[in-house]
């Protein structure tokens, strides 16, 4: 073993940024009267995100996971009436560990009631704005970027005209087998990297996504009569930061939706775990009449000061990452 392994990755000059941001943040919160709260982040129930893969514990005998967002927790105390919340705590991701990932790392997630996307997108633009000291901030459709880096429009290209896009811009292994897959990986990429080109870092904060990447955000239709995800996206020096939706708040399409997932992870061999059944509950029963309308975004803080103290990688901003947890 190792005699320095004992030592922290970050340097001391970072892990202080981090208490300044941290309480910075909590600062910003304070003065615009947004509740800090606490959720649990080991629970019976597991994430049904099809892309995100829960980490396993047990509890007096059975199994438990611990949170990967503290979102349903924050959203049964919306529907209790609670009304502007925010978490910043740890969350834990199974699986995601590298330059930018750590499994155990810092979310700050926060709703707004009465609130749509896009005016929750203007106060995450200022919180970064305050934070990072960058007075640049653009904001654009996903359709718009696509066409200012790719020429073509997300939402009508078939599935061929994105594998053709794919295989002439970047070099695979394999071959996407879908039009989401297509369109992930020429946003991570191709468009991420080259966001920034030719002018200094800024906040570019993107709006309206495919509907089939809704998640948990509402879908209606823009202003050419196609299907959108009500949801953003911010990046800062083509790194992603946070990702924001205007809330589903529909019982039924919520339930609709956490089946899916299960039934996609179930063809696809994850892991099917319990999903929180007792956040459609909440959405039907909720406050007077279910859960109150609300846009809410969840940002890693592990990257903002990856960003704030000039860094690589995120063992440069955390004091024990798993390898030495």
């Amino acid at each position: 073993m190792s005699e320095s392994n004992w030592r922290p990755t970050a340097s001391l000059e970072n892990l202080r940024r981090r208490a300044t941001l941290l309480a910075d943040i909590r600062r910003f919160f304070s003065e615009r009267q947004v509740l800090e709260m606490e959720v649990p982040i080991l629970s019976r129930r597991a994430t049904s995100d099809p892309h995100i893969d829960s980490i396993t514990a047990e509890c007096s005998g059975e199994p438990a996971f611990l949170a990967t967002s503290p979102e349903f927790g924050l959203k049964r105390l919306l529907a209790a009436g609670i009304g502007d919340c925010y978490y910043l705590g740890k969350a834990f991701r199974n699986g995601e560990a590298g330059g930018r990932h750590n499994p155990e790392f810092t979310m700050l997630e926060w709703y707004r009631v009465g609130w749509d996307d896009h005016r929750l997108m203007i106060e995450v633009g200022e919180l970064l704005s305050w934070l990072l000291r960058i007075s640049r901030v653009h904001s654009c459709s996903y359709r718009t970027l696509f066409l200012e880096h790719l020429g073509l429009d997300p939402h009508r290209a078939t599935l061929r005209e994105l594998s053709d896009c794919v295989a002439y811009n970047l070099e695979l292994s394999f071959e996407p087998v879908d039009k989401d897959e297509c369109l992930d990986l020429l946003m991570s990429h191709h468009i991420e990297p080259n966001m920034d080109m030719g002018g200094k870092p800024g906040i570019t904060l993107v709006y309206d996504f495919p509907a089939s990447q809704a998640a948990l955000a509402r879908v209606e239709e823009d202003e050419h009569g196609v299907p959108v995800a009500r949801r953003f996206e911010a990046y800062v020096g083509g790194m992603e930061l946070a990702n924001g939706y205007w809330e589903l708040t529909d019982a039924r399409e919520q339930l609709r939706r956490f089946e899916a997932d299960q039934r996609y992870r179930a063809e696809n061999g994850k892991p099917v775990n319990p999903f929180e059944e007792r956040l459609v509950q909440a959405l039907e029963s909720g406050m007077p009449s279910g859960m109150p309308e609300c846009a809410g975004v969840a940002l890693g803080v592990d990257r903002l000061l990856m960003l704030a103290c000039g860094a690589s990688r995120i063992d440069e901003v955390v004091a024990f990452p798993i390898g030495r947890a």
